[in-house]
């Protein structure tokens, strides 16, 4: 149950991830603070990511 709930945020992490990722490469920033704000929210996001990954690497590890 905890692996689907690691899953879940995950994925819900990684899809708004793609779409300010998307936003910023289409050119939706209208001045660069805009492009530094979208661009350390993905970073952020990246970071909660990784997080994550290695909280699940945790909880399988001590599974076996």
């Amino acid at each position: 149950m905890t692996g689907d709930i690691l899953t879940l945020l995950r994925e819900i992490i990684r899809r708004e991830m793609n779409d300010i990722t998307d936003d910023v490469a289409t050119g939706s920033c209208q001045d660069f603070g805009h492009y530094r704000h979208k661009t350390g929210v993905i970073e952020g996001l990246a970071r909660a990511e990784r997080h994550l990954l290695d909280l699940q690497a945790k909880i399988d590890q001590d599974d076996d």
